[in-house]
Parts: structure tokens; C-alpha cells; sequence
């Protein structure tokens, strides 16, 4: 198959601008580095149970928990998140203000307005939150699960807002054709068509939310994360393996339990 021009240019405009930035960079590790990372990988094939900096104790009972501790901060912040995507999803849907005509000049005020909160929750990654969160607050679970909720709430918003502009909307029109109100149209006839595909996505958004609180832990809160960089600073890699495998467990016990559950609500 023949590649057009255009884009043949456009390809090698990538890889010299990719080769330009790596030398800006000076991404080239030194020898040590590479000895380091070899270990890094080497170490994966040979996780251990046994702690490495408290030889001869047993590192599952403190996995365990810290699996248990990344579950319960992704569940409080996605949860927190779906609260917010779905209100300020709704305010951001084109559908629902034009079901609402009494707003008159105020609804392309509101409709901007929705747009705009959600796109600046959605522009501040959560390790910055989390950092402007932990300065005000200090290090507790109040500022884990906000930072999370709050661009976590702006992406569910931005989704849930297209779903139900994009979302059939035939049993909308009949509804009203049979003398419903806006109201009713909205919640019986737009949402029910909506709402297999925002919950499939909320399911995604919880798999990523678990990697957050991973991340998290980075900043001292008690999740997977904060054993992983204390292993890794300490170039204990058997055992910041042993915590990133727990973590792989975790990822692959959503995805499948998420999955099950889009089947069904597809089937639905």
C-alpha cells in the first residue's frame, strides 16, 4: 500500500522534531543508569514477599492493605466524581437547555458557563491538585479524594454532556408528542438511552481513578504508591515489584468485574 505524500512528511516531521527534542533534552542515560534499570527489570521476574529493608519480615499483610487503602480512595473519588459529572454533564448538554426555553438569553450564559468550569477542572492534572490540596490541608484523605474528584468530575462531565447530546432521541420525541414536560422528556426519554454508555464510562474512569490513588501514595498517602517509591528509593526492586503486581491484580479484578457489568447493562 502506497503512503500519500502528505503524509509521509508529516510522519518525518515527527521523528525530527521527536530526534530534536530528545537532544534538547539530552536524553541519553549514562552507563550507571542503564546498570540500574537492568536491575529494575531483572527484579521482576523475581518478586519477593520477604521485606528487603526489615529482613525476615513478611510484606503481604502491608500489601494487603495497601490495596485495600488504594480501593477505598479510588471508590470515594470516583464516586465524588460521578456526583459532579453528572450534574455539571446535564448543565453542559445542549439537549437540556433546549428543552428549557423559559431561560430565554440566559441559556447560552449558563451553557458557556458549564463549559468553561468544566474544561478548567479538566485542564489541572491531579497530582497538582493534590500538591495545591496539601498545602492547605496537609496530608490527609480529604485532599487524596478531591484532587481526584476534581478533574476526574470535569472528564466525566465532558463525556456524560456528549453522550447525551449524541444519545436516540425517538422515545424523546414521543414523550412529548404524547403531552410530556421538559422535565419528563429529559429524565424518561433522553437519560434511559444515555445511560448504558455513561455508565460503561464511568466504569473506565474508576480503572483509571485506581491508578491515581496509586500515584498518591507518591505524597505520602498509605495506598500502593507509597511503597512502590519507597521500595524504588531505596533500589529495593524485588519488592517495589511485589507492590506493582498487587497493583496489576487490582487493574485486572476492575476490569473484569467493570466488564461483566457493561454486558449487562448493554444486555439490559
Amino acid at each position: 500500500m502506497k503512503i500519500p505524500a502528505a503524509r509521509t512528511i508529516v510522519l518525518v516531521a515527527l521523528l525530527l522534531a521527536g530526534l530534536a527534542s530528545a537532544w534538547r533534552l539530552d536524553l541519553v542515560p549514562t552507563s550507571g543508569s542503564w546498570d540500574v534499570f537492568g536491575r529494575f527489570i531483572g527484579a521482576a521476574f523475581a518478586p519477593t514477599l520477604t521485606s528487603q529493608s526489615d529482613v525476615g519480615s513478611n510484606i503481604l499483610p502491608q500489601a494487603l492493605r495497601a490495596m485495600r487503602n488504594t480501593v477505598i480512595f479510588a471508590v470515594a473519588a470516583i464516586s465524588l466524581s460521578i456526583v459532579l459529572g453528572a450534574v455539571l454533564g446535564v448543565l453542559a448538554s445542549a439537549r437540556w437547555w433546549r428543552l428549557f426555553p423559559a431561560f430565554g438569553p440566559l441559556r447560552p450564559v449558563l451553557y458557556t458557563a458549564a463549559r468553561t468550569l468544566i474544561a478548567f477542572m479538566r485542564s489541572i492534572h491531579e497530582i497538582i491538585w493534590a500538591i495545591a490540596l496539601l498545602a492547605a490541608f496537609g496530608l490527609n484523605t480529604v485532599s487524596a479524594v478531591i484532587a481526584i474528584a476534581i478533574p476526574y468530575g470535569g472528564t466525566l462531565a465532558k463525556v456524560f454532556s456528549e453522550m447525551l447530546d449524541e444519545a436516540p432521541d425517538d422515545a424523546a420525541q414521543a414523550l412529548r408528542m404524547a403531552g410530556a414536560g421538559s422535565l419528563q422528556t429529559f429524565v424518561f426519554g433522553l437519560v434511559p438511552r444515555a445511560l448504558p454508555d455513561m455508565g460503561a464510562y464511568a466504569f473506565y474512569r474508576f480503572e483509571c481513578a485506581l491508578r491515581s490513588a496509586a500515584i498518591l501514595g507518591f505524597f505520602g498517602f498509605p495506598t500502593l504508591g507509597k511503597y512502590i517509591y519507597e521500595a524504588c528509593g531505596e533500589l529495593y526492586f524485588r519488592e517495589a515489584w511485589t507492590y506493582l503486581y498487587a497493583l496489576f491484580v487490582l487493574i485486572v479484578l476492575v476490569e473484569w468485574w467493570s466488564g461483566a457489568l457493561r454486558r449487562r447493562l448493554t444486555v439490559a
